[in-house]
């Protein structure tokens, strides 16, 4: 394999060439699109993350890598995504066939010479728009959900945990196969401060970052609390904001995620630097409570990335306080199967590094059918009408995204 420097190839996403599984890790102008297949591995149980890397490690050795630019996202690249749940099926790892990045100004392309085809030359096919699409219930309708966030307040109220991220979905279905260029432009295009991603038809733009490894750091993006515009009457972003940064149950929430993200990664960290207040990140529908993490790992056997996102998942962003309990509570009151909703998602080289976002305002799409996911962080004083509004406007990124309304 051989990665080279090339000119400018202008926006990332209109490079991929066609509807069969695009891969995409893109935020603004920089980040990585790849398509073909070189290899992938599949995984489940407990085991994934650390069967994932195994193979990962082990694929790298046996590659004679050419890599002319040396930065993060050239080499060997696998596209990663893994389920929310132990249980869960259909955690995977892809290596493209072609790969082409940017990153501060410089572009490159990745190109095995082995894969799904004799040359990097594929049949250009054009976005297909959704068309005209009808919605219906998922395997947790809204009513259901109420009830679901209800009995966790009251489990809540009684002692029995503190939080858990209770989510719902719902079925968008077209006339024809939808085309996941169209919805990851679409998302894109409403979020460029977002990770817009796309691995094995998941696909989705996230504004938090699990975890990032570079050179021996480690990052990651903590968004808990949120608020959005018409609740409590705010509309204006700094009403908004001073709202967020007020609201003790908004707080609260957020403190329970950044401090289950903190003791997962000191253990494993040299240094770890937690900021004490949040900060507000005002997105095109909804507005977050948000800490940036950083931290050294030692110099003597680091974890991998892959190894770290183990440690941290599920941070009580998306599953809850106390973990155990609040996974066991999602399981039960949900009553569905995730898949890799909320799970981790991004890509991961052959050194180790790499960028791994949570997978939220998604869809996981499969022919005609699109499954939507969103979900709130639920604690002893959340209010379940609230919550399903939240729900609710945390859909429209996706929904919009899909029937391309701007």
């Amino acid at each position: 394999m051989r990665t080279r420097l090339v000119d400018d190839p202008g926006r990332l996403l209109d490079l991929l060439p066609d509807d069969r599984n695009p891969l995409s890790w893109v935020r603004d102008s920089d980040g990585l699109v790849g398509w073909g297949e070189v290899a992938r591995f599949t995984a489940s149980g407990q085991e994934r993350f650390a069967a994932a890397d195994e193979w990962w490690r082990a694929f790298v050795r046996s590659l004679d890598v050419h890599d002319e630019v040396g930065v993060p996202g050239t080499g060997p690249i696998a596209f990663a995504s893994f389920t929310f749940a132990d249980t869960s099926p259909g955690s995977v790892l892809v290596v493209p066939r072609v790969l082409v990045g940017r990153r501060d100004g410089r572009a490159w392309i990745t190109e095995f010479s082995r894969g799904d085809g004799p040359s990097t030359v594929r049949s250009v096919s054009p976005v297909r728009p959704s068309g005209t699409l009808r919605y219906a219930d998922g395997n947790l309708p809204v009513a259901r959900y109420r009830g679901a966030v209800a009995e966790a307040v009251r489990r809540m109220r009684a002692g029995e945990l503190e939080k858990a991220a209770l989510a719902h979905d719902l079925l968008a279905i077209g006339e024809q196969p939808l085309d996941a260029r169209f919805l990851l432009g679409g998302l894109a295009k409403r979020y460029p401060t977002c990770w817009s991603y796309a691995v094995d038809g998941l696909v989705g733009a996230t504004p938090e970052l699990l975890i990032r490894r570079t050179a021996g750091t480690v990052e990651a993006r903590v968004l808990a609390g949120t608020i959005w515009p018409g609740e409590h009457g705010a509309t204006d972003e700094e009403e908004l904001a001073r709202q967020l940064l007020e609201s003790v149950k908004d707080r609260r929430e957020h403190a329970l995620a950044i401090d289950s993200l903190a003791d997962a990664l000191r253990p494993l960290c040299a240094e770890l630097h937690v900021p004490q207040t949040p900060s507000v990140i005002a997105l095109h529908n909804v507005s977050h409570l948000a800490s940036d993490v950083h931290g050294k790992l030692p110099a003597t056997a680091p974890a991998s990335l892959l190894q770290l996102a183990e440690a941290v998942h599920p941070t009580a962003a998306v599953g809850g306080t106390p973990r155990k309990e609040a996974v066991a509570l999602i399981a039960e009151l949900e009553g569905m199967d995730r898949g890799r909703y909320a799970g981790p998602v991004g890509w991961v080289d052959g050194s180790g590094d790499g960028e791994l976002g949570i997978a939220l305002r998604c869809a996981q799409l499969d022919g005609a059918v699109a499954r939507l996911f969103a979900g709130c962080g639920v604690v002893a004083d959340s209010d379940p009408d609230t919550e399903v509004r939240e729900a609710a406007a945390k859909l429209l990124a996706v929904r919009d995204a899909l029937e391309d309304q701007a």
